[in-house]
């Protein structure tokens, strides 16, 4: 019985990691992409205002700081790990392939981001419900 359950969920995974998972990564973030009319055209421009120092700002976390809080929340050892991993079994088109999804993935990411704070709510005493 545990060899058949083993087996099922074996099949399932090579299945779900593969074509599905692709074209369903790729087309959410190019969707995304062209919903946001090309969020990646204002990378320079994000980068130059997330390392600028606002001093009209009150709290004691920059901007850059806060982004890259942020940013490695989600990003972590993982990709790191996944990235090497894919150049050791795929070889150098596997570059290409993340080089690809990553500057896709912009515009993923810019939703995430994006999304909490158009829909946050301010409380009664002021603070921010997220």
């Amino acid at each position: 019985m545990a060899d058949a359950t083993d087996q099922f969920f074996s099949q399932l995974s090579a299945f779900l990691w593969s074509s599905p998972m692709i074209t369903l990564l790729l087309g959410t973030h190019l969707y995304l992409t062209i919903r946001l009319r090309f969020p990646q055209r204002k990378i320079f421009t994000a980068i130059r205002l997330s390392v600028k120092r606002d001093s009209n700002t009150a709290g004691g976390v920059s901007q850059f700081g806060a982004l890259a809080t942020a940013l490695a929340a989600t990003i972590g050892t993982g990709n790191i790990i996944g990235v090497a991993t894919a150049i050791a079994l795929g070889g150098p088109g596997a570059v290409f392939w993340c080089w690809l999804t990553g500057v896709f993935g912009i515009s993923t990411k810019y939703a995430e981001g994006l999304l909490p704070i158009k829909y946050r709510v301010k409380t009664n005493d002021g603070r921010w419900n997220i």
